[in-house]
């Protein structure tokens, strides 16, 4: 029988069909992070239950910790420290692996897994965030969960999944001189909307997917959940293979061989059939960014903010008018030129090596403009140390940006790091949501080349004139 990739890992993984319809899932790997890690253990605690495996079980330091040189416990979020002390002691109790606030492989959850080789191909992984599904570029079934699921897998390595739907997303053609897997997801949400994929579990394909780095699988992958999706995934093939060879908790000797031999396994076969399938022609992308409070706000950089649909309906238009007072941006407006206050390079979205490469690209031998605030974040205290070791750092701070340890920093607004009372940002982050940033921030999502080149401009820059 022909199947999809993603049918093929939820066979493997599968328990027990469940008389509701839905079924229990074997789960290779939990990651916790301080936010919602302790409030798990704690429970796991309180109940009497222990983690059933906890040397696959993970846990960073990444939602709550500053973010600020010298860093400790101590952190701008209210009560983030109890959060940072309980879940280092939860994990000292439970006996799991903590990249502790200085450890030196600390970093974003959807960052440290992937570089360290915890995900792996065919593998089914979970966490308490909702962008677990980056993960999916290495060819694993990576979701997010909510706290009480967490418990669950960690007391017996299983949890209750309703069955999703297939799609296939394809990517065809080449991309365009300065467009990025950041380009394609926003302009996916965007002429799709952001419930374009709800039911389903997507697998991302086609010539370009084919041609981009595990990297920007990455970035693809983090936004599946801004499109709705259970997940993304993409199949593994030999760039995932070299990717994962020799890192830290891959296989190695005989079992690295048993491994390869799996993974080249996992693909979807020829007439395997999807629920739905998209084609995205790629000559359709330019840089993207987004205008409004949604990613599904999202055109190319160098048009107009969009009029209503003559079809909207009353609620439709009720959310777009929101979204034009909101980002006081009246329909017809121009995005390039707008002037901006803050730009930030971060997030599980957008903080890899490669991802600090290209805005280094852009910002060698230029200055940020005056008018803007720039800071950058690192994805990992990893990928710090191999920007500072390519002397990337050094172009950052000659620019004007702000240069920091690792973390999630201004992905989210709790009460700690953001960029003040109604400032307009363009960031590498993930949802340009009302506040996401701060206090009624005015967030536009972007690639982190976009934001480099907006950040030297003042204003929203189209990157392919700094390139």
């Amino acid at each position: 029988m022909n199947k999809t990739l993603f049918e093929k890992i939820w066979q493997h993984h599968l328990v027990q069909e469940l008389d509701d319809g839905a079924a229990l899932i074997y789960i290779d790997r939990v990651f916790l992070h301080e936010r919602t890690g302790s409030i798990a253990l704690k429970s796991l605690e309180a109940d009497n239950r222990e983690v059933v495996s906890p040397e696959h079980v993970f846990c960073t330091m990444d939602h709550i910790v500053d973010t600020l040189v010298g860093r400790d416990d101590n952190t701008k979020v209210p009560s983030g420290k109890n959060f940072i002390l309980a879940t280092r002691e939860a994990c000292i109790d439970a006996n799991i692996k903590l990249f502790d606030v200085n450890d030196p492989q600390q970093g974003i959850v959807h960052v440290v897994s992937p570089e360290l080789g915890i995900v792996q191909p065919g593998a089914t992984l979970v966490c308490p965030d909702s962008h677990t599904c980056s993960q999916g570029a290495l060819g694993a079934l990576a979701w997010g969960i909510g706290s009480s699921e967490a418990e669950h897998a960690l007391a017996t390595k299983t949890l209750r999944v309703s069955k999703p739907k297939t799609m296939k997303v394809n990517f065809n053609g080449q991309l365009g001189f300065g467009v990025t897997a950041k380009d394609m997801i926003l302009h996916l949400i965007g002429k799709y909307s952001a419930a374009g994929g709800a039911g389903y579990v997507i697998e991302f394909g086609g010539t370009a997917v084919d041609a981009l780095d595990i990297e920007g699988r990455l970035t693809l992958c983090n936004m599946a959940v801004e499109f709705s999706a259970f997940t993304g995934l993409v199949a593994p093939d030999n760039k995932a293979v070299a990717y994962l060879e020799g890192r830290e908790y891959a296989p190695k000797g005989a079992l690295w061989e048993q491994a390869v031999i799996f993974w080249q396994s996992l693909y979807s076969d020829e007439h395997a059939q999807f629920d739905k399938t998209i084609d995205v022609d790629c000559a359709d992308i330019s840089p993207t960014i987004t205008w409004g409070n949604s990613p599904q706000h999202a055109c190319a950089v160098d048009s107009r903010v969009p009029h209503a649909p003559i079809d909207a309906t009353q609620n439709q238009l009720k959310a777009l008018n929101r979204a034009y007072e909101y980002m006081d941006l009246p329909a017809g407006s121009a995005l390039k030129g707008l002037p901006i206050g803050a730009a930030f390079i971060g997030s599980c979205t957008n903080s890899r090596i490669s991802d600090l490469r290209l805005a280094a690209k852009v910002l060698k031998g230029r200055k940020v403009a005056d008018n803007v605030n720039a800071i950058c974040v690192p994805g990992s205290t990893t990928v710090k140390r191999q920007a500072e070791a390519e002397g990337l750092d050094k172009i950052f701070i000659a620019a004007g940006f702000e240069w920091r340890e690792a973390g999630c920093s201004m992905c989210f607004f709790a009460g700690g790091e953001s960029f003040g009372y109604r400032q307009r940002v363009v960031t590498s982050t993930n949802r340009n949501f009302e506040s996401r940033q701060g206090p009624e921030t005015r967030s536009h999502l972007a690639s982190p080349a976009t934001v480099a080149a907006s950040a030297v401009a003042g204003c929203i820059a189209d990157v392919r004139e700094y390139l």
